[in-house]
């Protein structure tokens, strides 16, 4: 392990190793662990490793460009932050700084409901418009004032999830006590807290405040998991149709993507409702388990909706090489969680801005390798015949 720790991190791996090191054992559970078995979240990852390119030799590849378009904005890569929950709890005000990183690197951050800093503090950290994530809860005029609020800080695009009905059982959380207040689950807790003092200075006492910033009247104490899950349980709104999306529409007069979709026909009925685009995600493996990855539904959902609709995707990806398989088969970006989570863990925004770096680069030697100079030139002929869903 210390050998690890002295490498000098480079891929999302790296840094998730560092991240372990740095973490009390229930909160690096918590961004690294999924549903039940973790089927589906291995599967995010192993569905990419199935998808073979096509390596293209003498074209003219002297003017890589990475940039794009996502949801109206220019970007330096179709690669998004995606909305993390308790990121702030991760590392100092753990939001600012993925904003932060985030700006520099000329990529969309997105602001989880349940993040520990609040819209204003992003606003004030960032130098350029965000995204923000929502959950839809059953007081609706606690949404409407979210919205009120991310429209005033000047947000443009608002991901809407929609995979939480109800939360997954994620037996790590069971394991390691976070969800538990006996005795023995909260001497397990502060033992992990104690042999992890790099941590219980810069988050546990120079961190704070760790309310959950944009709900802090309102959630529980983010340190206690086990309140945290039960504030879920009893708020969000677990009757939520289509018709639900319709009023969110009304109220809401930014682009609007809903999160969570895997099956052509809920992104049918997305765009129907009033939808700019959707997310194809399996929440990260972190929901159902034993469904498939989201990089295998990516292809249906963009037939489904592609001429109609933006299609983003998240859950797995873990290289520039993915950013590009995703594209190849229809999104327009990506979104990534854990590997950006684990940098700001292991080492703050400066780490969270070489992962991007890296990923960038690694990116525009696949599309040089490929024969493609921009990403409008990624194409469904970049994969092999021998993939799974050529």
């Amino acid at each position: 392990m210390g050998r690890t720790y002295n490498v000098i991190p480079v891929a999302p791996a790296d840094y998730r190793r560092r991240a372990e090191q740095r973490l009390p054992r229930f909160l690096f559970d918590y961004i690294d662990g999924g549903a039940n078995a973790e089927i589906t979240l291995a599967a995010n990852t192993s569905g990419f490793r199935d998808i073979v390119l096509r390596q293209r030799v003498m074209r003219d590849v002297s003017n890589i460009d990475t940039s794009t378009v996502l949801s109206g904005e220019q970007a330096a890569m179709p690669v998004i932050l995606a909305p993390v929950g308790m990121a702030g709890m991760m590392a100092r005000r753990g939001e600012t700084q993925a904003v932060r990183a985030a700006n520099a690197t000329g990529v969309p951050f997105t602001l989880s409901t349940v993040g520990i800093c609040d819209l204003v503090e992003v606003k004030n950290a960032a130098s350029k418009p965000f995204w923000f994530q929502l959950y839809m809860m059953r007081d609706r005029e606690v949404v409407k004032d979210l919205l009120a609020r991310a429209e005033s800080v000047g947000c443009t695009t608002l991901a809407f999830t929609v995979d939480l009905a109800v939360t997954g059982l994620r037996h790590r959380d069971l394991r390691n006590g976070a969800l538990s207040q006996s005795v023995r689950a909260k001497a397990v807790k502060a033992w992990e807290i104690a042999r992890h003092p790099h941590w219980l200075l810069d988050v546990a006492v120079q961190g704070k405040p760790h309310g959950f910033g944009n709900l802090s009247d309102r959630v529980p104490d983010p340190t206690r998991l086990e309140a945290f899950t039960a504030w879920v349980a009893s708020q969000f709104d677990t009757s939520v149709t289509w018709k639900d999306i319709e009023w969110l529409r009304s109220v809401w007069k930014g682009r609007l993507l809903i999160k969570g979709v895997l099956e052509p026909d809920d992104a049918r009925a997305a765009v129907e409702a009033g939808a700019d685009g959707v997310i194809v995600s399996n929440h990260g493996g972190r929901q159902l388990d034993g469904v498939a990855s989201s990089i295998s539904k990516l292809p249906g959902v963009v037939a489904a909706i592609g001429d109609r609709a933006e299609v983003y995707m998240d859950g797995g990806v873990r290289s520039g090489v993915d950013v590009f398989k995703a594209v190849a088969l229809g999104a327009q970006g990506v979104l990534i969680g854990r590997p950006w989570v684990w940098a700001l863990a292991a080492g703050g925004e400066r780490a969270v801005t070489d992962m991007l770096a890296v990923m960038r680069q690694e990116l525009r030697i696949a599309m040089a390798l490929s024969g493609v100079n921009r990403i409008d030139e990624i194409g469904r002929d970049a994969i092999d015949t021998a993939a799974p869903f050529a």
